[in-house]
């Protein structure tokens, strides 16, 4: 949609009215992205010339009249301009109504159709959110912001995988996941339970280490709980660990052994 928006002060207006497309979006937030804590004394009318530069170019996508554009698409309010989007035009609507539907079905127990409608909201992503825009305070927030939701509907994805024993099907995708993000402890797991799945045990547990090396390296922190759980079930080799929940189960399974140590532990504390 940003046709031959160019310049990089436009394109973060365009950006941040797409992003809260049918929403408000206030002048004061719009000069934060543009000018941070220190906007010049014509702020509000260069920001003026940057939504009749965006109302220009929607004009010409849209094949409408200019004025038009101003009284339907990006309208101006008292203290803030509101773009209008038609239901199913912005990608962003597109994926989040598709990971909605995915997490609804794995909800459900359908872990089939959760795998499919997830894998559709993937999809619809090309790259890292915002690359083409020059990010400032608020568009930085907002891009981790959805960087984030991407990656939980990624492991998400993977959840509905592992349910349906797709463990060796996902193994590179998830290998590579794991590695981008070293200190994530869900996926660090779920690649650990994939591997030894696969009969990759001594993978499994090398994966651990790697993660325990860059926790205690990068942050002094031994891995948690949780996880510590799922290599004492990989190196007993706990059959809940070929079970479709084993992630789930994991969580919050304890060993007779851990069990008996927070038994003790409160014994000596009378």
């Amino acid at each position: 949609m940003s046709g031959d928006l160019t310049a990089p002060k436009p394109r973060k207006v365009l950006a941040l009215l797409l992003i809260h497309a049918d929403r408000v979006v206030p002048i004061d937030l719009l000069t934060t992205e543009l000018w941070d804590d220190e906007p010049p004394a014509s702020a509000l009318t260069t920001l003026q010339t940057y939504i009749l530069q965006i109302r220009r170019m929607l004009a010409r996508t849209c094949a409408m009249d200019p004025a038009r554009v101003a009284r339907e698409l990006l309208v101006t309010h008292a203290d803030g301009y509101q773009l209008h989007l038609a239901d199913g035009s912005l990608d962003l609507h597109e994926y989040e109504r598709l990971a909605d539907q995915g997490r609804l079905a794995q909800l459900c127990g359908d872990h089939g159709h959760a795998s499919r409608l997830l894998g559709a909201a993937l999809a619809v992503w090309r790259g890292s959110a915002l690359v083409d825009v020059r990010l400032g305070p608020v568009l930085r927030v907002e891009a981790q912001r959805l960087e984030e939701a991407r990656l939980a509907t990624w492991k998400q994805r993977i959840d509905a995988d592992l349910e349906l024993g797709r463990h060796r099907e996902i193994l590179g995708e998830l290998g590579c996941l794991a590695a981008r993000h070293p200190l994530h402890e869900d996926l660090q797991a779920q690649f650990m339970i994939a591997l030894y799945r696969a009969g990759r045990r001594t993978d499994a547990l090398d994966a651990f280490r790697r993660l325990r090396e860059v926790l205690i390296g990068e942050l002094g922190l031994e891995p948690s709980r949780r996880i510590q759980r799922v290599q004492h079930a990989i190196l007993t080799a706990d059959p809940v660990l070929d079970t479709a929940s084993a992630l789930d189960t994991a969580w919050t399974w304890e060993s007779a052994s851990a069990g008996a140590e927070l038994v003790s532990a409160g014994r000596g504390l009378h």
